[in-house]
């Protein structure tokens, strides 16, 4: 245990990913917020709160795919599904992360029933 007046090293410290437990990594998250324009400025708690956000929807979707590794199709499926991160996070590129299942209905097509 660190008491007061004891100066932590770097090395001590640890990483914004590690302090909460994570293992996504906040400061590229954050990296990608301020580039992207999202907003004039970011708070310290958004890349945290986005990243734990993303990583329990991309959980969510391995555990409904029976898997307990998530691998980046879950959490394309996962952000597609959501739709403050679709609209967040609409122009973003998963490597290896597929395509969202979808058939589009013939328009102007009668039944033949």
């Amino acid at each position: 245990m660190v008491g007061r007046g004891k100066v932590l090293s770097s090395a001590q410290k640890g990483t914004r990913s590690s302090k909460p437990g994570l293992q996504f990594p906040v400061g590229r998250i954050s990296r990608f917020l301020k580039v992207g324009k999202h907003g004039q400025r970011v708070g310290t708690g958004a890349p945290v709160y986005l990243a734990a956000e993303v990583l329990e929807l991309a959980g969510n979707a391995a555990r409904d795919n029976k898997k307990t590794r998530i691998v980046p199709r879950h959490t394309q499926s996962a952000m597609r599904n959501d739709d403050e991160l679709t609209k967040l996070l609409g122009a973003v590129t998963i490597a290896n992360g597929g395509v969202m299942p979808n058939i589009h209905k013939k328009s102007g097509a009668k039944d033949e029933s």
